[in-house]
């Protein structure tokens, strides 16, 4: 997790990836520089796409979202995945991704849920969904969080609103629709990557 967020803290979240788009995806996102990627549990055989992105990019850090249950953290991993991304907070998704050795990263509006799930273990939390968490919200709980506990804004984020997430204390994004939507081509994907790259590191700078 440190090292995929050293080198590019934002998740692609690829909702909607089937299993024969996830290798030109996958390869578009790769050499724009990302190092996460998540699909969806809800999208069209997920676990076979996670096989695929994880056989084909191995050093990347991919798995597994909208996980909902301590089952499906245990599908993810036997897929491959080393990532587990969910809505909400869920105690047991949370052990059992621990237990496993995956990376995850729960679902959390408000400092109460936030402090639950640093202290279940988790490492980072997923700030959803960020449309109704804004700006200023993010700069509250950042005074009270933990320095070292990453916040991931997730939902609605474009290149031209991170920044004032990134003033306000987050460290990365999760990136959606803005990203990749069924049926988008490597070619756009990758254009749409590199405009969020860009932006990120210009804002870091």
């Amino acid at each position: 997790m440190a090292q995929a967020m050293a080198q590019l803290p934002l998740i692609a979240i690829l909702r909607g990836l089937t299993p024969a788009e996830a290798p030109a995806i996958g390869k578009a996102l790769v050499d724009s520089g990302f190092a996460i990627i998540e699909v969806p549990l809800n999208s069209p055989e997920p676990l076979q796409s996670i096989a695929v992105l994880t056989r084909l990019f191995p050093q990347t850090l991919i798995g597994a979202g909208t996980v909902l249950s301590a089952q499906q953290v245990q599908d993810v991993y036997a897929a491959g995945g080393r990532l587990v991304v969910s809505p909400n907070f869920n105690p047991k998704v949370v052990a059992q991704a621990l237990a496993l050795g995956m990376v995850v990263l729960p679902g959390v509006a408000t400092p109460s849920e936030a402090f639950a799930a640093l202290e279940a273990g988790a490492h980072g939390l997923k700030l959803f969904p960020a449309e109704m968490i804004s700006p200023a919200t993010v700069k509250a709980m950042r005074a009270v969080l933990p320095a070292h506990a990453a916040l991931m804004p997730v939902g609605g984020i474009t290149p031209d609103n991170m920044g004032a997430y990134r003033a306000a204390g987050a460290h990365g994004f999760g990136l959606g629709s803005a990203l990749f939507a069924p049926g988008r081509n490597a070619i756009d994907v990758k254009s749409a990557a590199l405009r969020f790259v860009e932006a990120f590191r210009t804002q870091q700078g």
